[in-house]
């Protein structure tokens, strides 16, 4: 937004710039209207006077006056060509300053743009974690309620004591291994009664 107000401040300097100039060279074509007229003056003045009054008098007069008006001329013309010349470039740094107008709000757009969809990822994140979450708290949930059982079906059995406190996961499985082992070597034990 800084970047943009400079450039807009630049181009309406340079477009004051222009403003003047084009004043100038309103003013300096006037001038020369006005000398034209100075001219047309003088012509039809000549015209009015008698044929030795206008070889006598005039014949100098016209081409002093001449010779004026002409480098006056050349003059104006002069400064039109240069202030032709600053207009021109003028237009071209305003142009530019306008370009890098567009170019600036195009990528502040975009940023915002960047930063519309990084905000929906971290939204759309958030949501996945809060869902993350909630399917964590449902699974240990479910687990805590089968390990439960799990240390109730292995510590109801007969002639297996009570826990003395809170078991580890360790204990409760070294506990399944015992009575798994006890029921496995009581199967090998029938079977070698019954073979015999």
């Amino acid at each position: 937004t800084g970047a943009i107000s400079s450039l807009q401040r630049q181009m309406e300097i340079q477009e004051s710039k222009l403003r003047r100039i084009r004043s100038e060279k309103e003013l300096l074509q006037k001038q020369l209207r006005e000398q034209e007229v100075q001219l047309q003056a003088v012509s039809d003045k000549f015209c009015s006077l008698t044929e030795e009054q206008k070889k006598e008098e005039m014949m100098v007069m016209m081409e002093e006056e001449n010779r004026n008006l002409q480098q006056v001329v050349l003059e104006q013309e002069s400064q039109l060509a240069e202030q032709n010349k600053l207009i021109s470039e003028l237009q071209e740094t305003i142009s530019q300053l306008r370009a890098e107008v567009v170019t600036t709000r195009l990528h502040l757009l975009e940023q915002k743009q960047a930063q519309k969809e990084i905000q929906s990822q971290a939204e759309a994140l958030q949501h996945k974690e809060l869902q993350t979450r909630v399917e964590l708290e449902r699974i240990n949930t479910k687990f805590e309620r089968y390990r439960s059982k799990i240390i109730q079906a292995t510590f109801s059995l007969e002639g297996i004591q009570d826990p003395p406190g809170e078991l580890t996961d360790d204990e409760v499985l070294e506990a399944m291994q015992k009575i798994f082992n006890e029921r496995t070597e009581f199967q090998q034990m029938l079977k070698n009664k019954s073979s015999r």
